[in-house]
């Protein structure tokens, strides 16, 4: 167990997450749940734990438009809303304001403390007007748009590891050659693809192995482009029992994928944010466990001087 003294690398979370959006088979509990996790691994302590501001209106505009923020305020069903398969409530709009918030607090923490760790995040499928897939705002995007708007960084890359692929991020930053999109996803699956600079869609059953030397391969190309950050979306769901995906991961390989995303980044100089993205696993526990994990192991990075877990 690594000692909570050694480990200076916040962790942003806020309770505002687990909000009610009805029987689903997205667990928002599964936020709080990973928290306490790392408290009783005695990797933090809840005096440790940031808790965000919304973004503000200004940091969602660098993203979103207008007229899709405004229906989001007044809680308009509209078509530019109504594709999103969640209700469109005060407190779950606040909620993905939240996390845009807290991934932009996690970038900033990351290029101090070299990786940093968000208990949210990772809301892929939204794009600029438009909600889709369980997500209302891009945290992704909106993170490396006001990093670059204030200076932190130029350079920045997504490495998207959710189960699908991370369709509103790769159409965000179309034709941007200032940031580079890499989703490694289940082919035949939802959703309907966007281009990003490097997608590696992978069959059913696709198991460790391949998943980690296809991965190593697209990671290279994640190098090439030398970013000053990357977004990290950390799916559960390409895990072995997800209810949604058959690419047949085990928790040993989804640590490795881990590894080498965060190591990646550790051992070029790249800070890295983590953000957790989906996770549908027929026990939530398991969920939890993949999620924890992958905190866990950018707590450990962040403390060893080597950037490596120990």
């Amino acid at each position: 167990m690594t000692p909570r003294a050694a480990c200076p690398t916040p962790v942003v979370y806020s309770p505002e997450y687990e909000c009610d959006i009805g029987r689903h088979v997205f667990p928002t509990e599964k936020f709080r749940l990973v928290r306490d996790g790392l408290i009783a691994a005695g990797l933090i302590a809840a005096g440790d734990v940031i808790v965000p501001e919304p973004a503000p209106r200004e940091d969602l505009l660098l993203v979103h438009t207008a007229e899709y923020l405004d229906d989001l305020d007044a809680l308009r069903w509209t078509p530019r809303t109504s594709m999103s398969e969640l209700p469109l409530t005060a407190a779950i709009v606040r909620a993905y304001v939240l996390a845009a918030g807290g991934t932009t607090r996690a970038a900033r923490e990351a290029m101090t403390h070299r990786v940093g760790v968000h208990l949210g995040g990772g809301f892929h499928h939204a794009f600029a007007d438009l909600a889709s897939g369980f997500c209302y705002i891009n945290d992704l995007a909106v993170a490396v748009r006001v990093l670059q708007r204030d200076g932190a960084v130029r350079r920045a890359a997504v490495v998207d590891c959710d189960l699908h692929q991370g369709n509103g991020t790769a159409h965000l930053f179309q034709d941007d050659p200032s940031v580079f999109t890499f989703s490694i996803h289940q082919e035949h699956l939802y959703p309907v693809k966007e281009r990003s600079d490097l997608d590696i869609g992978l069959d059913n059953g696709t198991g460790d192995e391949a998943y980690l030397e296809r991965l190593s391969d697209g990671l290279a190309r994640v190098w090439d482009h030398q970013p000053e950050l990357v977004l990290y979306q950390a799916g559960a769901d390409p895990y072995e029992d997800d209810q949604l995906g058959a690419l047949r991961l085990t928790l040993a390989g989804l640590l490795a994928r881990d590894r080498l995303v965060l190591e990646g980044c550790a051992t070029r100089g790249i800070p890295a944010v983590v953000t957790l993205g989906g996770g549908y696993a027929r026990r939530v526990s398991d969920t939890v466990r993949i999620h924890q994990s992958t905190c866990e192991l950018g707590l450990k990075i962040a403390a060893d001087p080597a950037g490596r877990a120990r």
